[in-house]
Parts: C-alpha cells; sequence; structure tokens
C-alpha cells in the first residue's frame, strides 16, 4: 500500500515538546513560538496543557499562553486535560479542543498518574461527557503502545482494548505514542494493524519519539499502511520525564522534508518551519533537534 497523498501533521512542541525540556522557557516565548508555527501552515497545534503545576512546572502558565496567542481561522489549538478541574480552566480561556491521556502499560499508569489503566480512563469520562454537552471536540492518547520503561513488554491486546475504549468513548481521533522510541517499523506496523482492526483507520494518528534513531522508519511503514496523521515537535523537542533515556519527539522539519519527498501534501512551508526550529532551539539555549535543519544553510 502506498502513502496517502496528504497528511495532517499535529504539532505537539509547545506542550509535549516544551513540557520536558530543562530549560524553563518565557510565557512571551510559548506565545510566540504558536504563533511562529501558525504562520508555516500547520492545521492543527497542540498550545498547552492545563496539569498541575506542582507536577509540570513548564506548563504553570497555560492560561496565559492560550489567552495570549493569536488563533488563526482553519487552525487547531487543542489542550491537554488530565481531569475535570483542567478541562474547566481550559474553557475558562476560550479552548475549543482538548486531550485527554492514558497508557496501555499497568506499570507506566502506576508510575505517571498513580492510577490503573482503568482508573485513568473512568477520571477522565466526565471530561468527555461535559465537552460532549459543550460541543468540545476531544482527542486521545495512548502512550507506551510499543514498549514500557517499567514493565518492558506491552501486550498488543492492551494497546487495543485502551484504544478501542477512547474512541467508544468519544475521541475523534486516538494518537497511538511509542513513548520511549523503543519501536522499529515492523513492530509499529503491527500495532497499528492490531488497533486498526477494532478501530477505525481515519480515527488513528502515530507519535513516535526519536530515541533509537527509528522514527521516520516507523512512521513511513505506519503511513504505507494507511494512517494520514503524524504527531511531530517542532526542532525535536521533549522526552518524557517518567521514561529513563526518552529523547525527544520526531522532528516536525524531518517529517515534512521526508513526506514531501514522497509527493505528499502536508500544507506546511518548510523554509519557515526551519526558521522557526532554529529560532526555539536559541531559546533553549542547544543546538535543534532536526537534521533538517542542522543540514540546510544558515
Amino acid at each position: 500500500m502506498s502513502a496517502p497523498a496528504e497528511v495532517r501533521i499535529v504539532e505537539v512542541g509547545p506542550r509535549d515538546g516544551l513540557q520536558n525540556e530543562k530549560t524553563l522557557v518565557p510565557t512571551a516565548d510559548k506565545i510566540e513560538l504558536v504563533d511562529r508555527l501558525s504562520a508555516t501552515g500547520l492545521r492543527c497545534i497542540e498550545a498547552t496543557s492545563f496539569v498541575s503545576p506542582k507536577w509540570v512546572p513548564q506548563m504553570a502558565d497555560a492560561a496565559e499562553v492560550f489567552a495570549g496567542i493569536t488563533q488563526r481561522p482553519g487552525v487547531a489549538y487543542p489542550v491537554l486535560v488530565p481531569n475535570l478541574q483542567g478541562y474547566e480552566r481550559a474553557r475558562e480561556v476560550g479552548a475549543s479542543e482538548v486531550a485527554v491521556f492514558s497508557a496501555a502499560s499497568e506499570a507506566f499508569n502506576r508510575k505517571n498518574i498513580n492510577a490503573s489503566i482503568d482508573e485513568s480512563i473512568e477520571r477522565f469520562l466526565p471530561v468527555l461527557e461535559r465537552a460532549r454537552a459543550d460541543g468540545v471536540k476531544v482527542r486521545g492518547y495512548v502512550s507506551t503502545v510499543l514498549g514500557c520503561p517499567y514493565q518492558g513488554e506491552v501486550p498488543l491486546a492492551d494497546v487495543v482494548r485502551v484504544a478501542r475504549r477512547l474512541h467508544e468513548a468519544g475521541c475523534y481521533e486516538v494518537s497511538l505514542g511509542d513513548t520511549i522510541g523503543i519501536g522499529t517499523p515492523g513492530k509499529a506496523r503491527a500495532m497499528l494493524r492490531a488497533v486498526a482492526a477494532e478501530v477505525p483507520m481515519a480515527a488513528l494518528a502515530v507519535h513516535f519519539h526519536d530515541t533509537r534513531g527509528q522514527a521516520l522508519a516507523n512512521i513511513l511503514a505506519c503511513l504505507e499502511d494507511g494512517v494520514g496523521v503524524v504527531d511531530a515537535a517542532v526542532s525535536g523537542t521533549g522526552g518524557c520525564p517518567y521514561a529513563p533515556g526518552a529523547s525527544g519527539n520526531v522532528a516536525t522539519e524531518d517529517v515534512v522534508y521526508m513526506l514531501e519527498g514522497l509527493g505528499v501534501a502536508t500544507g506546511v512551508d518548510l523554509a519557515k518551519l526551519v526558521e522557526t526550529g532554529r529560532w526555539l532551539a536559541g531559546k533553549l539555549g542547544r543546538s535543534s533537534g532536526s537534521k533538517v535543519t542542522l543540514a540546510a544553510p544558515l
């Protein structure tokens, strides 16, 4: 099967990327980052996360960031919420799309949010109910779909069960995340096929970390099987505080470059994206995590 003619990229740098960076980014820079990304042609930019500032201090200014960004017509700005309290905070500043999350690994859920998989899902069911009443779209994340830093192998049946529950509960899209970047193309394809047997492919997205340099290969394998939505983070920002050794997300610049090479439309201006990634790397005080950016002339 060939890759789809068009792919929607969900830019997660401002949230999943920055929340796991050691450098505390000023609110004004976060707002500028989202605005810069909005100018690249990206159609979905995860703006921030309304989680507890105690546990994720990098996201303590979520309300200020969301209120400060310039929202462009045709661009979605989802925000992550862990529970009903986070949902209500997000709605107070006008969020019209949210995301909820769970893991396919029991051990990871316990370490991450001190709850079982079933308990984690029960926690955000009220969010889905309220969102349905409010006309708010909800995206779902399933992490550790290809492996867990605490329990090792994650049974495919568990991945399928969690993804199916999120979709049945009302998530319009379910993102399948290789949190520790342990997957290879064959395993990624097998996982996607297993989930797609229970959840429509059109409702699935993939989210790969590049810890072992396999992210682009994994994305390509899933594209060839029909997935049409890819999560990525500008400049390859991020990681996971609960996954020791996990490096950043796959860089959006590298994903766009690969897709352009395949003749797949993204609607993204790669030059503007590279410029934004380089700007962000400067703010973080390190080199970009994008191979395309590192290879591009200054």
